[in-house]
């Protein structure tokens, strides 16, 4: 049962983007005519863990992610398994945001926020079906628990940019075999950093992934690429990324568009853009 349910989830995440409409942008949502048709993500990989699994616990480390932050059995205590999807943003979209790098382009926009409302739609598809089949599921980022710090914009908290969250797509997603963190802080993928993370944690049995890593970084090159496609120099070898430069960059698109921001050039033109740098693209388990 375990091993079918992982395959019916990867089934259904991937039939569920592909029938999407909003995975496409509409006339009415585009920010210019150009861009009315543009499709946003390409199929989902699916990364599982164990609710339990000692990893949750380290993030509780200030040097990680602090006290705040709360496991996967403080958020849901019969929760048993953790699964974490990661939606790449297609190639048009990441082609677009390659072609200036002091501004992030429409397309991009597009993809941080109609992007992030498909990302909570197939977090509530999965839940659902789940539900169907006598299990409870629960998502933490649409939890009336979930907090982000020091979140400048108002609106939807799930649209926010803050420094720090007491729950981690991008940890949940490196728990469950799905990537490691780059110079940047983003998760490179198999199909790189490109793209949103999203995750649900339930109390059905899943058998989890085995992590084809051993360190945080280990897919990280520290190439620089991404130093250099900074446009406010957030990013740096000995520092990583500051949050409160990158902050300001994406406050200044925000008062810019309104309900849109995002900048995303440490995730274009780089190694790590749509695979893991100098490995084959499908080093994992391939989604359906």
């Amino acid at each position: 049962m375990p091993s079918d349910l992982k395959q019916w989830l990867e089934c259904r995440a991937a039939q569920y983007v592909a029938g999407q409409g909003a995975n496409t942008i509409t006339p009415q949502q585009a920010l210019a005519p150009p861009l009315a048709g543009l499709q946003i993500f390409d199929a989902p990989l699916l990364g599982f863990g164990r609710a339990d699994d000692p990893l949750f616990d380290t993030f509780l480390s200030p040097q990680i992610i602090g006290p705040h932050y709360l496991t996967p059995r403080q958020w849901m205590p019969g929760s048993v398994s953790v699964v974490s999807f990661f939606l790449p943003f297609t190639a048009a979209v990441r082609h677009a945001n390659r072609q200036n790098f002091s501004w992030p382009a429409l397309a991009w926009l597009h993809a941080r926020i109609e992007g992030q409302a498909l990302v909570t739609q197939l977090a509530r598809h999965l839940c659902e079906g789940l539900q169907q089949r006598g299990y409870t599921a629960m998502i933490p980022l649409l939890d009336e628990r979930f907090r982000i710090d020091d979140a400048p914009f108002p609106g939807d908290r799930q649209f926010r940019f803050g420094n720090t969250t007491n729950w981690s797509e991008r940890h949940a997603a490196y728990v469950c075999g799905l990537g490691t963190f780059s110079l940047s802080r983003a998760l490179i993928t198999r199909r790189g950093t490109a793209g949103r993370l999203g995750s649900l944690l339930t109390d059905a049995p899943i058998e989890p992934d085995e992590r084809p890593y051993h360190t945080y970084d280990a897919y990280c090159t520290r190439c620089g690429a991404c130093i250099r496609h900074c446009p406010v120099g957030a990013i740096t070898l000995q520092g990583g990324k500051s949050n409160a430069l990158c902050g300001r960059m994406v406050m200044d698109t925000n008062i810019a568009y309104g309900d849109y921001y995002g900048c995303g050039k440490c995730q274009v033109a780089v190694p790590c853009e749509s695979a893991i740098p100098g490995q084959p693209t499908d080093l994992l388990r391939s989604a359906p």
